[in-house]
């Protein structure tokens, strides 16, 4: 379910509270609704509200660390894939087929996750072979014979680096689709958001101005969902992590 989806239910659930405390208060006896009943109330929806605080400030705080760290995945990769391509450079003509395959599993990452951007039109790739063979690179390079001891020591760091970037290349597969969001602290923040303002329904007058303070109330707080739900999907929706890093490694690598 999307972080749409998701906000729009909290909204239905929210509002739904907000009004369902209004009807309880035009059918609950007028000592329910006295002073006495409203200060405990209001102590108890406060300390429900200082627990709402703390779950939603721990989702944000998980979401952005997700966010944040995916972003920073993108970057490492692009750089981790300049240097490679830099370092078969150096190892000489020989390297130049896997530069190719290089370049074609980059092609791969990007089209995979940023399909609506194509930086690569009209570039060539490994020679008509199959893109995202990335692993193919590990045995491109091991199979290359050095010469001298420059080659050697190039293809040995060549070979730790390819596996560094390909580790992270499918941790970022592993992520790009999961949520670091536990679904009960979803539930548990939509249950406590109804009952807070089920609350202020309760003792809130039956007029326009009310009506629409509660509405503005609710739809803040979906939207503080929502934004955290996007957060945590940093390749899709309105907050994405940008795909520039990787373009600007395509047009490093083969020069």
């Amino acid at each position: 379910m999307g972080p749409m989806a998701v906000s729009g239910i909290v909204f239905a659930c929210v509002s739904g509270g907000a009004l369902l405390g209004m009807l309880l208060r035009s059918r609950l006896p007028d000592h329910h609704l006295g002073a006495e009943s409203k200060d405990v109330v209001r102590l108890a929806m406060g300390l429900v509200a200082t627990m709402t605080a703390l779950v939603l400030g721990m989702l944000v705080a998980s979401a952005k660390a997700s966010f944040d760290a995916q972003r920073h995945g993108v970057a490492q990769l692009a750089a981790n894939t300049i240097v490679l391509d830099r370092f078969l450079a150096y190892y000489g003509e020989e390297a130049r087929p896997t530069r190719e395959l290089l370049c074609a599993s980059v092609v791969d990452v990007f089209r995979r996750t940023w399909p609506e951007d194509d930086p690569t039109m009209g570039r060539p790739t490994a020679g008509g072979r199959a893109e995202g063979r990335y692993d193919e690179l590990y045995v491109r390079i091991l199979a290359l014979q050095p010469r001298t001891d420059v080659q050697r020591a190039i293809q040995a760091q060549a070979l730790k680096l390819v596996g560094e970037t390909g580790q992270m290349r499918w941790l970022l597969f592993a992520q790009e689709r999961g949520t670091t969001l536990p679904t009960p602290f979803l539930v548990v923040l939509a249950v406590w958001l109804t009952f807070l303002l089920a609350s202020f329904g309760l003792f809130a007058p039956g007029n326009a101005t009310a009506l629409l303070s509660l509405a503005v109330c609710a739809l803040s707080v979906s939207s503080a969902v929502f934004l955290v739900l996007d957060l945590d999907h940093p390749f899709d929706g309105i907050i994405r992590t940008s795909g520039e890093p990787l373009r600007v490694a395509l047009e490093q690598i083969g020069r």
